[in-house]
Formats: C-alpha cells, structure tokens, sequence
C-alpha cells in the first residue's frame, strides 16, 4: 500500500478524531486527492523537523486518517477532520518535488479486542465522565446555528478495552514519545494496563 504522510507533532490513535488546520501547497493537493479518491493519508509522529517547510522525519508506526468532514471559513486555509483507521509500519519513503512524502506502508493487525476486564472498570468509569464533559463544554463553546464539532462521538464503547485503552491515551498529560509508544503496542491489555497503572499513580484513580 502506498499512501501520502502527514508528520505532525500529533500522535493519531485507531478511532480517534483529529482535526487539522492545512494550508501548504503539498497538504491542499493532498486532501484533494483525498477526497476524490476517498482514500486516507498517514500521520506520523515528527521526530525530527516541523511540520511546516522541508519535509521533517518521523515514526516508522504511524495511523491511517481517514477525512470527515472539511470546511473552508478562511481563504487558503482547509480545516479538516479526520478519523483513525487502521496502523502501519513504514516499508520505504521518498519525497515528492513538491516536499510531499509518500511511503510504501505495510499493514498493523488490530489489537485483539476483549470485554472490558473488571478491574479495569473505573478506567471506563473516569472516561465516560471526561466524553461527557468535554462534549458539554464543546457544545456549549460552539456556534448556535450548527452542530458543535464534539471530540468525542458515537459510538461509544465503555466495554470495549481497545476503544477505552485509545481514549484514554489520547487525554493523557504525557510527553507525545509516550503517546507513540502506547499507540504502537500490539496488545490492548498491556496498553490499558498501563493507563491504569498510570492513573493510580497520579491519584486520578484509587
């Protein structure tokens, strides 16, 4: 599978939302490709450059994106909203003339998803009431006359470990190279094991 990268100082989880604002040559043509062909881009973690200018380096492990929505209140400037899909590993890379990176990608299997163990039911617990929250807070923050742009919809799924276990992980206060390392776990237990590990610690959970 080829596709086109968009490294970013941003880690994209399965089943996450990510909005993007774009405005670069290389990113407009990319999302219009996009589009038209209904076909995701990559985001990867930079691990050295910017987002903007020469083409920065970046994780191997990276998120399919896949775009939802797009709007353009501001001349030249896209605002995108993207989902998670699927994870890849970078096989091999090249930079278009135009500073675009492409890679030839290789697939990550899904994690095994298992009904939420139940000591890891307070983890549930704690985001069902930070979706409720900041959907609130998202709702009430929007315009009147549209729907908000909520950082979490349906469906929601408390019982799912790799849907908590992702969640979770993308409201975490952790350095991003933390984020990447939870995000390219092979295994849902071990990644929400973690999170609850982390949780106790820092007294968000008892």
């Amino acid at each position: 599978m080829r596709i086109a990268l968009f490294p970013l100082n941003a880690v994209l989880f399965p089943g996450g939302l990510l909005p993007l604002r774009v405005f670069e040559a290389r990113y407009m043509d990319m999302v219009r490709d996009c589009l038209r062909s209904g076909q995701p881009f990559g985001v990867n973690l930079i691990t050295e450059g910017q987002e903007v200018g020469q083409a920065a380096h970046c994780e191997a492990v990276g998120c399919l994106a896949t775009i939802e929505d797009w709007d353009m209140q501001q001349f030249g400037v896209l605002q995108i909203r993207c989902r998670g899909g699927a994870r890849f590993r970078i096989v091999e890379r090249s930079v278009e003339p135009g500073g675009l990176l492409r890679a030839e990608v290789a697939p990550i299997a899904d994690d095994d998803d298992r009904p939420l163990a139940p000591e890891h039911t307070p983890c549930a617990s704690l985001l069902r009431r930070i979706v409720e929250d900041r959907n609130a807070q998202a709702a009430a923050a929007g315009p009147a006359d549209a729907p908000p742009a909520l950082p979490f919809t349906p469906p929601y799924r408390f019982e799912s470990t790799v849907w908590v276990g992702n969640r979770l992980c993308e409201v975490l206060p952790v350095p991003l190279r933390a984020k990447q390392k939870l995000m390219a776990l092979e295994d849902a237990e071990a990644r929400l094991a973690i999170v609850s590990r982390y949780l106790k610690q820092h007294s968000v959970l008892k």
